[in-house]
């Protein structure tokens, strides 16, 4: 079945494939493949209370459960205290859209963005505003695939990200990622340091604690 957009002709296996062989499911196809545009992800989040990013025109449904947010939430307070005591920028969460480049939206589960990469040194009033963080984090899902993992790192590079973290819930791990070194793993009980935040520590078991916690 040939789908005719700004992507050529391409099968729904041949987009699948470009996405990232991300599960078809998630590919919205109104508007057609190739023709979304910023202001699609903006109209959905409004009226439909989902959130979608925006690949080479293609709308790919954000996938986060509910363990993945409580790790990125637990992220997201100790990256958010440290840079609002120093004042370095802002910290942006899981549904922080923003407009990478010009096809490309994208939705990192953190973001730590310094003030130098934000139009004038302030929060911006766009909803998708056109911003680069410094950091992106990523908490993997179980929908998420490897090759739409690489993918999404090589965009965030392009558009000028310094360092991806990714983060596996279930082996209880991060990867530091940055675009010119080898990544570096870190174990629960390891403690990740960050050079786009000189003096932060995050002590991994502290973050992962969040999934274990009971009354």
């Amino acid at each position: 079945m040939p789908v005719t957009s700004l992507l050529g002709d391409r099968t729904l296996a041949e987009l699948v494939e470009h996405l990232g062989n991300v599960d078809l499911q998630r590919i919205r196809v109104e508007p057609a493949p190739g023709l979304a545009r910023p202001r699609d992800v903006q109209r959905i989040r409004e009226r439909e209370k989902r959130l979608f990013e925006l690949v080479d025109g293609v709308l790919v449904e954000k996938v986060m459960g509910f363990r993945e947010s409580l790790v990125a939430l637990a992220i997201a307070r100790l990256i958010g205290a440290f840079v609002s005591r120093l004042n370095l920028g802002v910290v942006a969460g899981a549904d922080g859209m923003m407009r990478l480049l010009d096809d490309t939206v994208r939705i990192p589960d953190v973001a730590f963005i310094a003030w130098a990469k934000l139009p004038g040194g302030k929060v911006p009033d766009h909803a998708v505003p056109n911003v680069c963080p410094s950091l992106a984090v990523e908490v993997l899902s179980a929908g998420n695939t490897v090759t739409e993992m690489r993918r999404k790192r090589a965009e965030y590079f392009e558009a000028g990200v310094e360092i991806v973290w990714e983060i596996d819930i279930e082996d209880r791990y991060l990867t530091a990622y940055t675009q010119s070194e080898e990544p570096d793993r870190y174990e629960a009980h390891d403690v990740v340091t960050c050079s786009v935040l000189p003096g932060f520590v995050l002590p991994l078991e502290e973050v992962f604690e969040e999934l274990d916690r009971h009354a």
